[in-house]
């Protein structure tokens, strides 16, 4: 009984890994190609139950922590070194690929957290696990390429050679990121163009700035 049940989680286990193969590249095409109407589609998942959601596509969190895995892969097999003058703290960091993973992620998902406060805040809504959820989600799929972007360009920036391939790597994804952003705040708080692109912005620093507070002291240490 007890190889049986190994032989059945050792099953779902294959099924499911290589399933991420078809579903990863298929989720990040319909985020780049429409990527409000695929936040709409995991708002809409939410209410469902925890065994039909993300039935055809990988769940938005495991989108944005493959990317992040990914980049990380990339960053090692090209051998990216840690930024000259790093600290003892930083270099032990950069010395585990599970702790840098682990960093990423919370990194690249400062900005998802910090546009779903804002949201519900806008909206007048108080903010609880349950009711940040779904824009957190939506959020986690719109930072997925934008992921993409940045690590690909922080890793040419450390190579000589292409530095400004680089800086327009991080620029484009950034830009983008925060067109979709403005998009996204005037459909959900029926606000004119202005107002949603200052929101967008101000999410965006706000994140930047925890993220800095992070950031340093480990520079530091």
């Amino acid at each position: 009984m007890d190889l049986l049940k190994i032989l059945q989680g050792l099953e779902e286990f294959i099924f499911e890994a290589t399933s991420w193969l078809l579903f990863y590249p298929l989720t990040l095409w319909r985020i780049v190609r429409r990527p409000l109407a695929t936040m709409g589609y995991s708002d809409r998942e939410q209410g469902k139950p925890d065994d039909q959601r993300y039935d055809d596509t990988l769940s938005p969190p495991l989108v944005l922590l493959t990317t992040v895995v990914l980049a990380n892969l990339i960053g090692a097999a090209a051998h990216v070194p840690p930024p000259p003058g790093s600290s003892e703290l930083l270099k032990a960091l950069t010395a585990s690929q599970q702790n840098l993973i682990l960093f990423r992620s919370l990194a690249f998902s400062l900005t998802p957290l910090v546009a779903a406060a804002t949201l519900l805040k806008r909206k007048g809504v108080a903010v609880s696990r349950s009711t940040l959820r779904a824009p957190f989600y939506a959020q986690c799929y719109l930072a997925s390429p934008s992921a993409i972007f940045v690590s690909g360009g922080l890793i040419v920036l450390q190579h000589p050679g292409a530095p400004y391939a680089g800086l327009a790597a991080i620029i484009g994804g950034t830009v983008w990121f925060l067109v979709v952003q403005t998009r996204w705040f005037r459909e959900e708080l029926s606000v004119s163009w202005l107002n949603a692109g200052a929101t967008a912005v101000w999410a965006m620093l706000r994140a930047l700035a925890y993220l800095m507070v992070i950031l340093v002291p480990i520079a530091l240490v």
